[in-house]
């Protein structure tokens, strides 16, 4: 287990449950997206949906990935307490780690319902999450690949989440290396 993903894990606390896909998530994105704009716009280069729950038909935790991108890490840094205002929160311990970007998530009725991920715009993790993504979108049979280890993860580390996570990081380098 990484150090990074130890200190998420203790800042989120859940079991790994996935869900079907929803025909809802990429709405939900687009009102995140808003309204993120509507706070941001002055600061946010691009805002895009990336994660399983932006790819259709994927099994996923019904949280939707949004990657905001921004000029500078700097820039990341000086939105920290504007988005802890905007409703969003988040592990200090956690971001302190973080050379790449920032982390935030967003919850409602007791239910994180958002994950922000504020990085450099065409940084490489940028890249490397969009990648994937279109990847996925692009090869069924790369998605239904993917599909099929997370629900056998899920199952296996249903109450690690750190361990679940890790254990995608193979599959998520050999779809990069084909990219």
């Amino acid at each position: 287990m990484s150090e990074h993903s130890s200190a998420l894990g203790r800042a989120i606390g859940e079991e790994v449950i996935l869900s079907p896909y929803h025909l809802g998530w990429p709405h939900a994105f687009s009102t995140e997206r808003a309204r993120l704009m509507s706070l941001f716009s002055s600061r946010l280069l691009q805002i895009e949906h990336f994660g399983s729950t932006a790819i259709p038909g994927m099994p996923a935790k019904p949280i939707i990935d949004v990657l905001a991108g921004v000029a500078s890490m700097a820039v990341a840094d000086s939105l920290f307490e504007p988005i802890l205002e905007a409703g969003y929160t988040t592990s200090r311990e956690f971001n302190a780690m973080l050379a790449d970007r920032r982390w935030f998530m967003r919850s409602l009725g007791g239910k994180r319902t958002h994950h922000l991920h504020v990085v450099v715009s065409g940084s490489r993790t940028w890249r490397e999450r969009l990648t994937f993504r279109d990847e996925l979108r692009s090869c069924a049979a790369l998605a239904k690949q993917y599909a099929d280890l997370k629900c056998e993860l899920a199952s296996r580390f249903k109450h690690d989440r750190e361990a679940y996570t890790n254990a995608k990081s193979e599959f998520v380098a050999y779809v990069l290396a084909l990219a």
